[in-house]
Protein backbone atom coordinates (compact mmCIF):
# COMPACT_ATOMS: atom_id res chain seq x y z
CA UNK A 1 0.00 0.00 0.00
CA UNK A 2 1.32 3.47 -0.89
CA UNK A 3 2.11 6.04 1.79
CA UNK A 4 -0.64 8.25 0.37
CA UNK A 5 -3.26 5.51 0.75
CA UNK A 6 -2.15 4.85 4.32
CA UNK A 7 -2.42 8.52 5.20
CA UNK A 8 -5.90 8.64 3.67
CA UNK A 9 -6.98 5.65 5.74
CA UNK A 10 -5.69 7.27 8.91
CA UNK A 11 -7.63 10.41 8.03
CA UNK A 12 -10.76 8.32 7.42
CA UNK A 13 -10.45 6.61 10.79
CA UNK A 14 -10.50 9.98 12.56
CA UNK A 15 -14.00 10.57 11.20
CA UNK A 16 -15.44 7.04 11.58
CA UNK A 17 -18.16 6.87 14.29
CA UNK A 18 -17.33 3.19 14.96
CA UNK A 19 -13.63 3.70 15.76
CA UNK A 20 -11.89 4.84 18.95
CA UNK A 21 -8.21 5.12 19.72
CA UNK A 22 -5.70 5.66 22.49
CA UNK A 23 -2.02 4.90 22.09
CA UNK A 24 -0.40 6.98 24.82
CA UNK A 25 -1.10 4.66 27.77
CA UNK A 26 -1.56 7.52 30.23
CA UNK A 27 -5.34 7.52 30.65
CA UNK A 28 -8.53 5.62 29.89
CA UNK A 29 -9.83 8.43 27.70
CA UNK A 30 -10.56 7.44 24.10
CA UNK A 31 -10.68 9.66 21.02
CA UNK A 32 -13.72 8.99 18.86
CA UNK A 33 -14.96 10.59 15.65
CA UNK A 34 -13.40 14.01 15.02
CA UNK A 35 -11.48 13.80 18.29
CA UNK A 36 -14.50 13.65 20.59
CA UNK A 37 -13.33 12.19 23.90
CA UNK A 38 -15.10 9.40 25.74
CA UNK A 39 -14.29 7.18 28.68
CA UNK A 40 -16.00 3.85 27.97
CA UNK A 41 -14.41 1.43 30.44
CA UNK A 42 -17.25 -0.47 32.07
CA UNK A 43 -19.90 1.18 29.93
CA UNK A 44 -19.39 0.21 26.28
CA UNK A 45 -22.94 -1.08 25.97
CA UNK A 46 -24.56 2.14 27.13
CA UNK A 47 -21.86 4.59 26.04
CA UNK A 48 -21.35 3.38 22.46
CA UNK A 49 -23.70 0.58 21.41
CA UNK A 50 -26.68 1.99 23.32
CA UNK A 51 -28.03 -1.47 23.99
CA UNK A 52 -27.39 -4.09 26.63
CA UNK A 53 -25.82 -7.21 25.09
CA UNK A 54 -22.90 -9.64 25.60
CA UNK A 55 -19.62 -7.95 24.68
CA UNK A 56 -17.13 -9.86 22.50
CA UNK A 57 -13.56 -8.74 21.76
CA UNK A 58 -11.25 -9.76 18.93
CA UNK A 59 -7.65 -9.07 19.95
CA UNK A 60 -5.15 -8.29 17.21
CA UNK A 61 -8.05 -8.13 14.78
CA UNK A 62 -5.96 -7.09 11.76
CA UNK A 63 -8.38 -6.46 8.90
CA UNK A 64 -11.31 -7.34 11.15
CA UNK A 65 -12.51 -10.50 9.40
CA UNK A 66 -13.64 -12.19 12.62
CA UNK A 67 -15.11 -9.03 14.09
CA UNK A 68 -17.22 -8.45 10.99
CA UNK A 69 -18.28 -12.11 10.81
CA UNK A 70 -19.31 -12.13 14.47
CA UNK A 71 -21.29 -8.92 14.06
CA UNK A 72 -23.15 -10.35 11.07
CA UNK A 73 -23.87 -13.67 12.79
CA UNK A 74 -24.87 -12.23 16.17
CA UNK A 75 -26.88 -9.00 15.87
CA UNK A 76 -27.83 -9.55 19.52
CA UNK A 77 -24.19 -9.24 20.64
CA UNK A 78 -21.80 -6.27 20.66
CA UNK A 79 -18.41 -6.79 18.98
CA UNK A 80 -15.17 -4.82 19.32
CA UNK A 81 -12.10 -5.47 17.16
CA UNK A 82 -8.81 -4.28 18.67
CA UNK A 83 -5.55 -3.64 16.84
CA UNK A 84 -2.76 -1.06 16.78
CA UNK A 85 -2.48 -0.99 12.98
CA UNK A 86 -4.93 1.61 11.70
CA UNK A 87 -4.33 0.90 8.02
CA UNK A 88 -5.55 -2.68 8.55
CA UNK A 89 -8.33 -1.93 10.99
CA UNK A 90 -9.74 0.55 8.42
CA UNK A 91 -10.99 -2.39 6.31
CA UNK A 92 -13.24 -3.89 8.97
CA UNK A 93 -14.44 -0.48 10.13
CA UNK A 94 -15.35 0.47 6.54
CA UNK A 95 -17.36 -2.72 6.07
CA UNK A 96 -19.12 -2.07 9.36
CA UNK A 97 -20.24 1.35 8.15
CA UNK A 98 -21.18 0.13 4.66
CA UNK A 99 -23.34 -2.66 6.11
CA UNK A 100 -24.69 -0.51 8.95
CA UNK A 101 -23.50 -3.00 11.57
CA UNK A 102 -24.55 -1.06 14.64
CA UNK A 103 -23.20 -3.82 16.91
CA UNK A 104 -19.62 -3.49 15.61
CA UNK A 105 -16.90 -1.10 16.79
CA UNK A 106 -13.12 -0.95 16.65
CA UNK A 107 -10.47 0.19 19.10
CA UNK A 108 -7.04 1.22 17.90
CA UNK A 109 -4.60 0.59 20.72
CA UNK A 110 -1.92 -1.83 21.90
CA UNK A 111 -3.23 -5.03 23.49
CA UNK A 112 -1.10 -4.55 26.60
CA UNK A 113 -3.15 -1.41 27.33
CA UNK A 114 -6.64 -2.95 27.24
CA UNK A 115 -7.04 -2.93 31.02
CA UNK A 116 -7.54 0.83 30.74
CA UNK A 117 -10.52 0.49 28.45
CA UNK A 118 -12.71 -2.30 29.85
CA UNK A 119 -14.29 -2.67 33.26
CA UNK A 120 -14.37 -5.63 35.61
CA UNK A 121 -16.68 -8.43 34.37
CA UNK A 122 -17.62 -6.38 31.31
CA UNK A 123 -16.57 -8.86 28.59
CA UNK A 124 -18.31 -12.14 27.74
CA UNK A 125 -15.92 -13.57 25.17
CA UNK A 126 -12.46 -12.98 23.68
CA UNK A 127 -11.13 -14.15 20.30
CA UNK A 128 -7.36 -14.22 19.72
CA UNK A 129 -6.90 -14.89 16.01
CA UNK A 130 -3.43 -15.63 14.63
CA UNK A 131 -1.44 -13.45 17.01
CA UNK A 132 2.28 -12.87 16.67
CA UNK A 133 3.80 -15.97 18.37
CA UNK A 134 6.92 -14.08 19.53
CA UNK A 135 9.15 -17.11 19.08
CA UNK A 136 12.31 -15.52 20.50
CA UNK A 137 12.79 -16.43 24.17
CA UNK A 138 13.37 -12.83 25.24
CA UNK A 139 9.92 -11.86 23.87
CA UNK A 140 7.96 -14.75 25.37
CA UNK A 141 6.11 -12.47 27.81
CA UNK A 142 4.55 -10.66 24.85
CA UNK A 143 2.58 -13.74 23.81
CA UNK A 144 -1.12 -13.04 24.21
CA UNK A 145 -1.55 -16.18 26.31
CA UNK A 146 1.28 -15.37 28.72
CA UNK A 147 0.35 -15.13 32.42
CA UNK A 148 0.42 -11.32 32.41
CA UNK A 149 -2.12 -11.14 29.60
CA UNK A 150 -4.29 -13.88 31.10
CA UNK A 151 -4.52 -11.80 34.27
CA UNK A 152 -5.77 -8.82 32.25
CA UNK A 153 -8.42 -10.99 30.61
CA UNK A 154 -9.46 -12.49 33.94
CA UNK A 155 -10.24 -9.03 35.31
CA UNK A 156 -12.43 -7.95 32.41
CA UNK A 157 -14.15 -11.29 31.70
CA UNK A 158 -17.39 -12.37 33.27
CA UNK A 159 -17.01 -15.43 35.56
CA UNK A 160 -18.15 -17.76 32.75
CA UNK A 161 -16.35 -15.83 30.00
CA UNK A 162 -14.77 -17.82 27.16
CA UNK A 163 -11.47 -17.26 25.35
CA UNK A 164 -10.68 -18.65 21.87
CA UNK A 165 -7.17 -18.96 20.44
CA UNK A 166 -6.70 -19.78 16.77
CA UNK A 167 -3.14 -20.16 15.47
CA UNK A 168 -0.96 -21.90 12.91
CA UNK A 169 2.04 -21.89 15.23
CA UNK A 170 2.79 -25.14 17.11
CA UNK A 171 5.07 -23.42 19.62
CA UNK A 172 2.37 -20.95 20.67
CA UNK A 173 -0.27 -23.69 20.79
CA UNK A 174 1.79 -25.92 23.12
CA UNK A 175 3.00 -22.96 25.19
CA UNK A 176 -0.62 -21.89 25.75
CA UNK A 177 -1.65 -25.36 26.89
CA UNK A 178 1.32 -25.53 29.25
CA UNK A 179 0.52 -22.13 30.76
CA UNK A 180 -3.17 -22.96 31.17
CA UNK A 181 -2.29 -26.21 32.96
CA UNK A 182 -0.57 -24.09 35.63
CA UNK A 183 -3.20 -21.37 35.89
CA UNK A 184 -5.47 -21.61 38.91
CA UNK A 185 -9.12 -22.18 37.87
CA UNK A 186 -8.28 -22.24 34.13
CA UNK A 187 -10.20 -24.90 32.21
CA UNK A 188 -9.43 -26.04 28.67
CA UNK A 189 -12.72 -26.89 26.94
CA UNK A 190 -11.33 -27.73 23.48
CA UNK A 191 -7.74 -28.32 22.32
CA UNK A 192 -7.44 -29.29 18.67
CA UNK A 193 -4.13 -29.27 16.80
CA UNK A 194 -5.68 -29.58 13.31
CA UNK A 195 -9.21 -28.23 13.11
CA UNK A 196 -9.76 -29.11 9.46
CA UNK A 197 -8.76 -32.76 9.84
CA UNK A 198 -12.34 -33.63 10.87
CA UNK A 199 -15.61 -31.90 11.72
CA UNK A 200 -14.95 -28.41 13.06
CA UNK A 201 -15.13 -28.27 16.87
CA UNK A 202 -16.81 -24.85 16.67
CA UNK A 203 -18.91 -23.69 13.66
CA UNK A 204 -17.55 -20.14 14.04
CA UNK A 205 -14.14 -21.43 12.97
CA UNK A 206 -15.34 -21.48 9.35
CA UNK A 207 -14.41 -17.78 9.18
CA UNK A 208 -10.94 -17.48 7.67
CA UNK A 209 -8.67 -14.46 7.93
CA UNK A 210 -6.32 -13.60 5.08
CA UNK A 211 -3.46 -14.83 7.28
CA UNK A 212 -5.20 -18.16 7.77
CA UNK A 213 -5.69 -18.59 4.03
CA UNK A 214 -1.99 -17.86 3.58
CA UNK A 215 -0.99 -20.44 6.20
CA UNK A 216 -3.34 -23.06 4.75
CA UNK A 217 -1.79 -22.43 1.34
CA UNK A 218 1.58 -23.21 2.90
CA UNK A 219 0.22 -26.54 4.18
CA UNK A 220 0.17 -25.56 7.85
CA UNK A 221 -2.32 -27.12 10.28
CA UNK A 222 -4.61 -24.65 12.06
CA UNK A 223 -4.86 -25.11 15.81
CA UNK A 224 -7.59 -24.03 18.25
CA UNK A 225 -7.98 -23.78 21.99
CA UNK A 226 -11.17 -22.78 23.80
CA UNK A 227 -10.81 -22.11 27.50
CA UNK A 228 -12.11 -20.27 30.54
CA UNK A 229 -10.31 -18.58 33.40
Amino acid sequence: MSKRNKLQRFADLLSFPNVYENNDGRSAMLAGAFGAEKELAGKWNEGHFQKEAPLILELGCGYGEYSVALARLFPDKNIIGIDCKGSRLWKGASIGLEENLKNLAFLRTRIEMISFFFGKNEVSEIWITFPDPFLENYRINRRLTSPAFLEKYREMLKPDGIIHLKTDESTLYQYSLDILSKEKDAKVIIANDDIYAAELPNPLLTTKTRYENKFLGEGKAIKYIQFTL
